[in-house]
């Protein structure tokens, strides 16, 4: 189920009266419907895949009750690793199966040996990635004795299959959203509306500046050879929106619509375009698979603490494994690996820490330097996002050659033509500058609507969420599936 379709309208308003209305005097009720709209909130996509989700829910809740009772710690970590294995087995068989199959076939036929061997039909179950990533860390943290394992089956179930946060994230931590399940839940109007308006920003992204772009992206990348460098670098900008808009917008429906049930989510995109540099950026998005990373992979593998060979050798194994966590296809891995070339200066010249504040969260406009800085990072960033959104490596590297051809710096009216009747290019570029300096002003915030209603005037509140509901409804492209579903 979708949530800019009109399935998910009618979904969350029924589960909502449910909830507060209905079953309002009982936790363990509530609880309960959590889980049954849960499934069939997921079931509506496939439901044969909920079987996947009831296994992995019930292993790692057997294991955490069993860590629990065991102070051997041979048989601590033989749980353990029954997690680890059946968890990453799930993920390993449905979303690179195929991957590796194909890689050794090509390895072999290098030395002229050809396996006659066929890849398999296999379909990616929805937020696999997602919801595996989060059952792992509860049994991590409840081995470490980080965390205590919960005997409430139906509270780790609802945990675990939280329909807001299920298929795209946030990844959320045990120690943080599992609580929440056991302390009974009071609706509070105040956080309802500020999620309300979260929701309305994310679908914005969502429907208007991500989708929008989607149109320009997939023609511009599907014919490159065709335009010129200034237009293939429009393209991989748009594509830079898009993806942040998909992604980020999906979280903010995620953690507005959570809002309405009474639990907190954490915050997964912090204004990363407005990043000084690579190591900031990554601070900024898709915080919790980076923080997911670091907490339980970077760090057991020595962090930063060692020597300069042990520092750059986890660098470069915490962005591969994070860009081959996006998908089976060479192109995650490049991208990753260039992150991580980005990454490295800062870090050998310890400067990888250097802007943790708010960028010039006190003047209106930013300095020329700030602009530069941010011009930079973002510019290395769509680079990037070039290898992410490329079919292969070899396009990608296409692409970017004639990207960066003369061709960059002449007029091109001829291309916009062709890929745009140009007054709709020319709305959709004012709605992006309009979108970034709403996003600017409110970088100091949570989420760009996040609004003191004591300090704004009721009108001009009223007047401003009518014009993002009018610029949804007219500018709504066709409805697209969120990019990391495929993750």
């Amino acid at each position: 189920m979708l949530f800019n379709s009109i399935d998910f309208a009618i979904f969350l308003p029924i589960v909502f009266v449910l909830y507060w209305f209905v079953i309002n005097k009982s936790l363990k009720l509530q609880n309960l419907l959590i889980v049954v709209a849960s499934y069939f909130f997921y079931g509506w996509w496939d439901w044969r895949f909920l079987s996947l989700i009831l296994f992995s829910t019930i292993v790692d809740y057997s294991v955490g009750i069993l860590l629990q009772k065991e102070n051997n710690i041979l048989k601590r970590k033989t749980l353990l690793w029954i997690s680890i294995i059946v968890n990453l087995g799930f993920l390993g068989f449905f979303k690179y199966y195929n991957f590796f199959l194909e890689n050794f076939i090509d390895a072999f036929s290098l030395f002229g040996i050809l396996l006659k061997t066929s890849s398999l039909s296999i379909i990616l179950p929805v937020g696999i990635s997602f919801y595996t990533f989060q059952t792992l860390s509860y049994t991590i943290d409840v081995y470490r004795k980080n965390l205590e394992p919960t005997k409430d089956f139906v509270a780790f179930t609802a945990f675990v299959s939280f329909f807001p946060q299920l298929v795209a994230g946030p990844i959320e931590r045990a120690s943080n959203l599992l609580p929440q399940f056991y302390k009974k839940r009071i609706f509070s109007y105040d956080a309802a509306v500020d999620g309300m308006r979260q929701i309305l920003w994310g679908l914005l992204k969502k429907i208007v500046i991500a989708d929008n772009a989607a149109i320009y992206v997939n023609l511009i990348f599907e014919n490159y050879p065709e335009y010129s460098g200034n237009t293939l670098f429009l393209g991989a900008v748009f594509f830079a929106f898009q993806i942040y808009g998909d992604f980020s917008g999906y979280s903010d429906i995620a953690i507005g619509t959570s809002r309405l049930f009474g639990f907190n989510l954490k915050q997964n995109f912090a204004f990363p375009y407005f990043s000084r540099d690579i190591a900031e950026f990554w601070r900024r998005w898709h915080i919790s698979l980076s923080t997911w990373f670091r907490d339980y992979v970077y760090i057991p593998l020595g962090g930063s603490i060692g020597g300069t060979w042990m520092k750059v050798r986890n660098t470069f194994i915490i962005f591969i494994v994070s860009g081959f966590w996006h998908g089976a296809n060479w192109t995650f891995i490049v991208w990753g690996f260039l992150n991580a070339c980005y990454f490295l200066p800062l870090l050998l010249r310890d400067k990888n820490r250097k802007n943790i504040n708010t960028i010039d969260s006190r003047k209106l406009f930013p300095e020329l330097k700030t602009v530069f800085q941010i011009s930079t990072t973002f510019v290395l960033t769509i680079i990037a996002w070039v290898f992410f959104r490329a079919k292969n490596v070899a396009t990608a590297l296409d692409y970017l050659l004639n990207m960066f051809s003369m061709s960059l710096f002449k007029p091109s009216p001829q291309d916009l033509k062709h890929i745009s009747d140009g007054a709709h290019i020319i709305y959709y570029i004012l709605i992006l500058i309009v979108f970034i300096l709403v996003e600017w002003l409110q970088r100091t915030k949570q989420h760009a609507l996040q609004i003191d209603e004591h300090k704004t005037n009721k009108m001009l509140r009223l007047s401003f969420y009518y014009i993002i509901g009018f610029t949804i409804f007219w500018f709504g492209a066709s409805q697209q599936d969120f990019i990391y579903f495929q993750f």
